[in-house]
């Protein structure tokens, strides 16, 4: 299946499920969404978030204190699929998924109205278990391109993604940026002859002029680790502050100084 964006770019918004707990990651899905965030990336805590900086890896030590699992995510994924029809993904490390069972997982995330998944750590070469238990299912399988890739590698991601392909911004850990490097747009630039898929550019978006630059030679821009960060300085006012901030990175509001 693809999933089609409606604006250019899209918001796609990256949540740590649990943290602070799961009423409130439900409460800032819905609120994301209500503020222009197209698709949620639903965060599966893990406790060695390797691919992750130090916000993302606080949150997901959170949530993992607060005891929550893949299937308690799959659990919220069903309330929030019950208010919205946004794309849902689920954004995890594999092992969560192997402990569940790739077919148990497949079946639960088409049973709650996921649109698909994203297993960060994943080859596509080890993949074809996992890609063909989606695919009997009409789900997304998500893969990451990185900038270090081959042409003949980046042709076999793009080949092996349904849904969108994820186009890693640089290499390293996730994190906000204050810029975006060159890779980001010769990356795109070098997936664009293996796919018609939508094209959405991750790792370091954090404010509207990087969201917007995006926009210039991708179709969508995944906002994570800032996301995250206004969850953690905003307790008892996630969901607002959250919903702010995305209205700003879309264009909609200015953002106060100070939040």
């Amino acid at each position: 299946m693809t999933i089609a964006f409606k604006s250019r770019p899209a918001l796609v918004a990256y949540i740590t499920c649990g943290d602070p707990d799961l009423r409130t990651t439900r409460e800032v899905a819905l609120a994301a969404i209500d503020a222009g965030a197209e698709v949620i990336e639903l965060g599966v805590p893990f406790s060695d978030p390797v691919a992750d900086g130090p916000v993302i890896q606080r949150a997901s030590e959170r949530a993992l204190k607060n005891g929550v699992s893949l299937e308690q995510v799959l659990t919220l994924a069903a309330e929030i699929r019950r208010e919205s029809d946004a794309g849902l993904i689920v954004f995890s490390y594999f092992n969560p998924v192997l402990r569940m069972g790739v077919e148990k997982f497949a079946a639960r995330a088409a049973e709650v109205g996921l649109d698909g998944s994203l297993i960060t750590d994943l080859p596509v070469e080890e993949a074809g278990e996992y890609s063909d238990q989606m695919r009997k299912r009409n789900l997304a399988t998500i893969f990451l391109a990185a900038p270090t890739s081959t042409d003949e590698r980046l042709k076999r991601i793009a080949e092996a993604s349904s849904g969108f392909v994820y186009a890693v911004s640089r290499t390293g850990v996730t994190g906000a940026r204050k810029e975006l490097p060159e890779d980001a747009q010769k990356l795109v630039r070098r997936l664009r002859p293996f796919t018609d898929l939508p094209i959405a550019v991750g790792f370091g978006i954090s404010a509207a002029e990087l969201f917007a630059a995006v926009g210039e030679y991708a179709d969508a821009a995944v906002v994570g680790s800032a996301i995250v960060q206004v969850i953690e300085r905003s307790p008892g006012t996630e969901a607002k502050a959250v919903a702010e901030f995305i209205e700003a990175v879309v264009g909609r509001r200015s953002l106060v100084v100070g939040h």
